[in-house]
C-alpha cells in the first residue's frame, strides 16, 4: 500500500468517527499518523524522490520573497507582468506556467523577488500534479500571494489553504506557545498555565505515543489543539504571513466588491487593467515587515535615495552594520540615530540599538 493510499484510508476513517470525548484519544493518534504519512510525502526516499524538477529552484535576491500561489488561469502570470515587466507566458487556457519564473518589483527604495509558480490543483499536497515542487518553493518565500478568482474566492481559498496546511505551511498563524522537550526517563509531565479547552492528558500521550515518545517534559502557554501539538512535535512547519489577492474586480458589481472586501488579508486588484497595485503593494510591506534605514556620512546630509533595508528581525545596528560590509562592525566605536527609535536626536548607540523604519543612521568608527 503507498503513503497516499495510507492517508487516504486514515482520512476515511477519521470522516467516518464520531468527535466526541470518549473518540478524542483515537482521533488525536489518527491526526498523529496522518502529520507523519505527510511528512514522507514531504521528503521523499532518494529512490523514487529526484530533485526539486527542472526549473523550480531559484536563487534567493533582494530583501524579500513573494510566491504566487494559486489555482491555473487566475491571472497570477498577468499579475507578475504587470508588476515587474518580466515576461511570464499568458494565454487563456490552463497550465500555461510550467516552471517558476522570477522577477523583481522596487518598491520604497528595496528589491523584493517575485516568484510566479506553476498553478496547483486540487489533491496536490497527495502528490499529483507538480504540487510538490510548487509547495516546496513556496515554503521558502517570505510572504505568499494567494492569488484567487474574485468570482469564486472563498471556495478555492478553503481549498489551497488545505493543501498548503497539508505542506506544514501555516498562512497567517503564529506557532503555538507550547514548550517541548524529550528526556530519557520519568514518564511525560504536562503542565498548563491557562485553561485548555481541546486537550487532556491521555490526548496528548496517545499522541506521543505515536511518535513513540514516552518521556518528556511538556508545557502549554496557549489553550492549544491537537493539531497545534502535532506541529510543535514535528517541529518543520513554516509560519508565513499571506495577502489574498482577488483578481478580475473589472467582472463584478460595486456592491460584490463592497462584499469582498470584507474577507480578512485580502486585496481586491485587476492584474489586466492595473486596479489597486499601489495597496497591495503597500499591504506586502506592512506584511513582511521591513524597515527602511537611511546613511549619513559625516558633514552631509543623509542619503535617502538607497535606503538599507533590513528584515525588523535584524534592524539592529549590528544588523545594518552587516548588510553594509561585515568589516564595519569590527570597527564600530558607536551609532549616532535620528528617528522615531531615538530618545533625543541625534542618540549615541552601541551595537544592540533596535532601530525603527526611517531611521537615519551616522556610523563612528574607532580612531
Amino acid at each position: 500500500m503507498t503513503t497516499v493510499d495510507k492517508i487516504k484510508e486514515i482520512e476515511a476513517e477519521m470522516a467516518r468517527t464520531q468527535k466526541n470525548k470518549a473518540t478524542s484519544q483515537h482521533l488525536g493518534g489518527l491526526k498523529a499518523k496522518l502529520a507523519k504519512l505527510r511528512r514522507e510525502l514531504l521528503t521523499p526516499t532518494s529512490a523514487g524522490g529526484g530533485g526539486p524538477g527542472v526549473g523550480f529552484d531559484v536563487a534567493k535576491t533582494g530583501v524579500g520573497r513573494i510566491g504566487f500561489v494559486g489555482f491555473p488561469s487566475v491571472g497570477k502570470s498577468t499579475l507578475m507582468s504587470k508588476l515587474t515587466g518580466t515576461h511570464s507566458e499568458v494565454a487563456a487556457y490552463e497550465f500555461t506556467t510550467l516552471t517558476t519564473v522570477p522577477g523583481v518589483v522596487q518598491y520604497n527604495g528595496a528589491k523584493l523577488q517575485i516568484l510566479d509558480l506553476p498553478g496547483i490543483i486540487e489533491g496536490a499536497k497527495d502528490g499529483k500534479g507538480r504540487g510538490r515542487q510548487v509547495i516546496a518553493v513556496a515554503r521558502t518565500c517570505s510572504l505568499i500571494f494567494l492569488v484567487l478568482d474574485v468570482l469564486k474566492p472563498l471556495g478555492d481559498k478553503r481549498i489551497i489553504e488545505k493543501e498548503l496546511e497539508g505542506f506544514g505551511i501555516r498562512l497567517n498563524q503564529k506557532p503555538p506557545n507550547i514548550y517541548f522537550k524529550k528526556k530519557e526517563k520519568g514518564g511525560i509531565s504536562m503542565t498548563n498555565t491557562v485553561p485548555l479547552s481541546h486537550l487532556d492528558l491521555d490526548e496528548v500521550k496517545a499522541v506521543l505515543s505515536e511518535y513513540k515518545i514516552h518521556n518528556a517534559d511538556i508545557s502549554f502557554k496557549c489553550d492549544a489543539t491537537v493539531d497545534e501539538l502535532i506541529d510543535v512535535i514535528e517541529g518543520n512547519r513554516v509560519y508565513m504571513p499571506c495577502i489574498y489577492v482577488l483578481n478580475k474586480i473589472d467582472q463584478i458589481s460595486i456592491e460584490e466588491l463592497d462584499l469582498v472586501s470584507k474577507i480578512p488579508h485580502a486585496v481586491p486588484i485587476c492584474a489586466h487593467h492595473e486596479w489597486n497595485f499601489d495597496e497591495l503593494l503597500s499591504k506586502a510591506w506592512e506584511y513582511l515587515d521591513l524597515a527602511r534605514v537611511y546613511t549619513k556620512p559625516k558633514g552631509q546630509l543623509p542619503d535617502y535615495s538607497s535606503p538599507v533595508v533590513l528584515r525588523r528581525e535584524t534592524a539592529t545596528i549590528e544588523g545594518f552594520c552587516n548588510n553594509i560590509h561585515k568589516a564595519i562592525l569590527r570597527e564600530l566605536k558607536y551609532a549616532l540615530v535620528w528617528g522615531s527609535s531615538a530618545k533625543h536626536n541625534p542618540q549615541k548607540v552601541g551595537k544592540e540599538h533596535v532601530l525603527a523604519d526611517e531611521d537615519v543612521v551616522q556610523i563612528i568608527k574607532k580612531v
